[in-house]
């Protein structure tokens, strides 16, 4: 009789062929998906060339999505897109997708149905984490490491001790999966599952939308965590229906699968965080945030670029106008997102209010472009981290918050909630 595993010992021991795996030990497991971008690609194909062989191990399991700096920033953008595409179209990738048909790669391959429950996908970017919202087994690695996976299907890892994280009751008003996200990094750490699976349950949980499950796994990263994973259900079967291109799989971790520990929290206790500067885990519920001035709002990205991100933002914007003083930058994480919001009327509504909206692109959050801030500047975003430079000059600011704080700190000028509009 095998030990009892949690859903992501499953998941690795089935795709490593053995019967069980435990934590700390070392495994060869198939990939389902290998991704990358326009950053991480282009060492990825390099390291690939000198492996020696000629073609990846599956075209329409590896997948390239430039997101970065596109549009184009500049010669040096376009250079490392125009290698990517090059190797897509020698390898005949099924899964190349260009300005105009792009997304945010971590919103875009599970929209289209590249990912799926039951997956291993590792990804050259630390983000990768966010498809365990599927009840998939993902996680960044380095691009050498990915070029050795797009040529073999296989990938080594050492199977990650597990936290089991559980927010049960009710979610108060304008309180989101993102404000749960930072709230639990602000408890923990960001080296407080470092290495390990963060293994998300509650009652909360089960009632949230697929969007909400996806920015929680995707910031699964920011405290150190190996992967998060939210295990499937009606929702995510509702989600996958008429989506997946492949065959998927439902896994659940046994009734006594053992835990390094396990952590509850009752999200009527939790009102909406803000993560102050230079840390995910410097968190202050935003009634005690202060009266911090801002000169960039921006709402988008990986973590908040769906459309209930946009409509949570365009809900606060209605009938407003952004302050003066404040740029607004919206993002939304696909064109069929993007596609949506103008439909339901919400791109209508943000540029109505004084509002930008961009093609979709990860550019501000990272300080790639399309908003980097000068030195002295403030802005509250919906992006992942705040880190010394990360959006700009070292001497500028990130607060991280939900769209429904980003927007209404956009139309007041200073860090707030929307109650107090």
């Amino acid at each position: 009789m095998s030990r009892p595993m949690n859903i992501t010992e499953k998941i690795l021991a089935d795709h490593a062929g053995l019967k069980e795996v435990k934590p700390g030990q070392l495994i060869t497991a198939k990939v389902d998906i290998t991704l990358a971008n326009d950053i991480t690609g282009p060492v990825a194909v390099n390291e690939f060339k000198k492996i020696g062989v000629n073609k990846v191990f599956d075209k329409s399991r590896v997948v390239f999505v430039p997101d970065h700096f596109v549009p184009n920033r500049d010669i040096k953008s376009a250079q490392q897109v125009k290698q990517i595409r090059e190797f897509a179209k020698e390898q005949n990738l099924e899964h190349f997708f260009e300005v105009g048909r792009m997304g945010i790669e971590h919103a875009l391959l599970p929209d289209n149905g590249i990912v799926t429950a039951g997956d291993i996908v590792i990804g050259a970017d630390s983000h990768t984490c966010t498809y365990g919202a599927l009840g998939a087994f993902s996680t960044g690695m380095g691009s050498t490491d990915i070029a050795c996976a797009m040529a073999s299907g296989e990938t080594w890892l050492k199977v990650p001790s597990a936290i089991k994280v559980e927010f049960n009751g009710k979610l108060n008003k304008w309180v989101t999966a993102k404000d749960l996200i930072l709230y639990l990094i602000g408890d923990i750490g960001v080296d407080g599952a470092l290495y390990k699976t963060l293994e998300i349950t509650g009652s909360a949980i089960s009632k949230l939308s697929m969007d909400g499950r996806f920015t929680i796994c995707n910031m699964a990263i920011e405290a150190g965590a190996k992967n998060g994973i939210i295990p499937p259900d009606d929702i995510t079967k509702e989600y996958l229906k008429n989506r997946s291109i492949r065959p998927y799989k439902f896994y659940e971790s046994d009734k006594d699968a053992q835990y390094e520990k396990v952590i509850v929290y009752n999200v009527e206790e939790i009102e909406p965080v803000v993560a102050f500067p230079h840390l995910p885990e410097n968190t202050k519920p935003v009634s005690e945030a202060g009266n911090v001035k801002i000169d960039q709002a921006v709402i988008g990205s990986c973590t908040n670029g769906r459309l209930s991100d946009i409509k949570a933002a365009a809900e606060i914007l209605k009938g407003r106008k952004v302050h003066k003083d404040v740029r607004l930058i919206v993002f939304p994480a696909t064109q069929q997102i993007y596609l949506e919001a103008i439909k339901m009327g919400y791109i209508q509504t943000i540029i109505e209010a004084g509002g930008a909206v961009s093609t979709p692109t990860c550019g501000p959050c990272l300080g790639g472009h399309c908003g980097i801030l000068a030195e002295g500047e403030r802005a509250i975003s919906t992006t992942n981290r705040n880190f010394v430079g990360r959006m700009g000059h070292v001497k500028s600011e990130v607060y991280l918050a939900s769209p429904y704080i980003a927007a209404a700190s956009a139309v007041a000028g200073y860090i707030v909630s929307p109650d107090k509009l």
